[in-house]
């Protein structure tokens, strides 16, 4: 995962995402590591690669205007019906300072927009909080707006938080992990955090029939506690 700060006190470089629902596993399950989420600070010039970006609200409209003048010179020069139609609704959102990422696009549209390299067609947050908030403290914010949550795996080499879109299937979800789970997945064990810590601990959470058998179509939930069964 692949971020570009903008106007925001964040060191350029790989950041491990702190999260206080793994602290509170961790207490529960004992394991010789605990490892959370890890994303990587991008600098400036490397924005057109990032995912997402997390922006101090001074530079929205900076953003805004780079994308409008694109589109206003392109549309100068376009001749086909359609693009210039799609430039025409790009224009119109832009100039009601809104970003590209807030149309909805035919697959056409997307393939086409995808060639424009538009700053603001990419996630965005916008940060307009003191910049002295701690960094943790943004990125969680910004994964979280951006329309990621986590899973966690827990075991005695490691507890650990995974980084998924929202939406993201249980068969998907085995594939972060690896792609021999995904394979041979069988059934995902789930326990909900909020009654994996109500029972303080997994013995307990399934005695009391929290643990439910989901298939490979389970939508992920935030905080979704994960054993993943598969043929190896």
């Amino acid at each position: 995962m692949k971020i570009c700060v903008l106007g925001l006190d964040l060191s350029i470089g790989k950041h491990s995402v702190k999260d206080v629902r793994l602290d509170q596993l961790h207490q529960l399950v004992s394991a010789k590591k605990k490892t959370y989420v890890q994303v990587e600070i991008v600098p400036q010039q490397d924005l057109k690669d990032a995912d997402y970006l997390l922006v101090n609200e001074d530079f929205r409209l900076e953003l805004i205007l780079k994308d409008l003048e694109f589109v206003e010179t392109r549309l100068s020069r376009a001749t086909e019906d359609k693009e210039i139609q799609l430039l025409k609704r790009l224009k119109e959102a832009l100039e009601q300072e809104k970003f590209a990422s807030t149309l909805s696009f035919s697959c056409e549209e997307k393939a086409l927009i995808s060639t424009y390299g538009l700053v603001t067609s990419k996630p965005i947050v916008v940060v307009s909080k003191d910049t002295a908030v701690e960094p943790d403290v943004l990125l969680a914010q910004a994964l979280k707006e951006s329309g990621y949550i986590s899973f966690f795996t827990l075991g005695d080499k490691e507890n650990r938080a995974w980084l998924i879109k929202k939406g993201t299937t249980a068969l998907e979800a085995a594939g972060c992990i690896h792609s021999d789970i995904q394979r041979g997945f069988i059934r995902a064990e789930i326990i909900a955090f909020e009654d994996f810590i109500k029972t303080k601990g997994e013995s307990e959470a399934k005695r009391q029939g929290f643990m439910r058998l989901e298939p490979k179509e389970y939508i992920m939930q935030d905080a979704d506690i994960v054993n993943f069964r598969f043929n190896k």
